[in-house]
């Protein structure tokens, strides 16, 4: 594993750390490839009862990593990042988030697929994709109005408005939130241990059956999304606001 992506095994639990705090966990190529990896060994390890995905108890992570994705963008669903996507969407076994600090992009989009996500109440979430010249991925485009009703995500698609852990817990993207990164962290771990005490076929039943219904939907519009969002990265409005983002930062 990349030191970027940090992997803890305690008792049945999975925990991936993203671990690159001087770019505030922005995700590499490299680092989805490592976290689709770990996701579909844990799915067929029975030692394994359920998967933690966390970042630092001051940062979840930015999102992209910006340059890293200007210099080689994903192709098509053979790309690392649609791999992590899928193996997530995929996973049999119960997966939780922690979050603190920011969940940028497929930061607050990956939450949509996590079983259970506890979250900071000052941790700031957000979905700039159409700042930067791109479009909804990961199935947000179909998840959120859903869960939210079409003019609340049309605010947080089209405008790219950031909203807090409070009121992700308020609008059911995360399950709770607590009034630190630590406590957010800790009670991830908790509950994520928990799972540990509960039959493990039964729960891998209970997931699948709650997830039946939607899965192939929200996958095919996965791909669909996909392969709009690597057109749009090879527009002349996305390479110059992520330039732009690039001289900015």
């Amino acid at each position: 594993m990349t030191d970027a992506i940090e992997v803890e095994r305690e008792r049945g639990l999975l925990t991936l750390r993203l671990n690159r705090p001087d770019k505030k966990n922005a995700l590499t190529r490299a680092m989805y490839s490592h976290l689709a990896e770990a996701l579909k060994q844990a799915d067929s390890d029975p030692g394994i009862n359920a998967v933690l995905i966390t970042g630092s108890a001051e940062c979840f992570t930015a999102g992209n990593d910006i340059a890293d994705f200007i210099q080689q963008p994903p192709s098509g669903l053979d790309s690392p990042v649609f791999h992590f996507m899928l193996n997530l969407l995929e996973c049999r076994k119960p997966v939780v988030a922690a979050v603190a600090g920011a969940a940028v992009g497929i930061g607050t989009t990956m939450l949509l697929h996590c079983d259970l996500v506890y979250v900071s109440r000052d941790a700031r979430l957000r979905m700039p994709f159409v700042n930067l010249g791109l479009c909804p991925e990961f199935g947000s485009s179909m998840i959120l109005p859903r869960l939210l009703g079409q003019a609340r995500a049309a605010e947080l698609l089209l405008f790219g408005e950031g909203f807090s852990g409070e009121q992700a817990a308020q609008w059911g993207i995360a399950t709770e939130a607590l009034g630190s990164g630590e406590a957010a962290l800790s009670k991830a771990r908790e509950m994520a241990l928990r799972f540990d005490e509960l039959p493990a076929e039964a729960v891998r039943i209970s997931k699948q059956l709650m997830k039946a219904s939607d899965r192939e939907l929200i996958r095919k519009v996965i791909e669909e999304e996909g392969a709009l969002f690597t057109q749009r990265l090879r527009s002349p409005e996305a390479l110059a606001a992520l330039t732009g983002f690039i001289k900015r930062h």
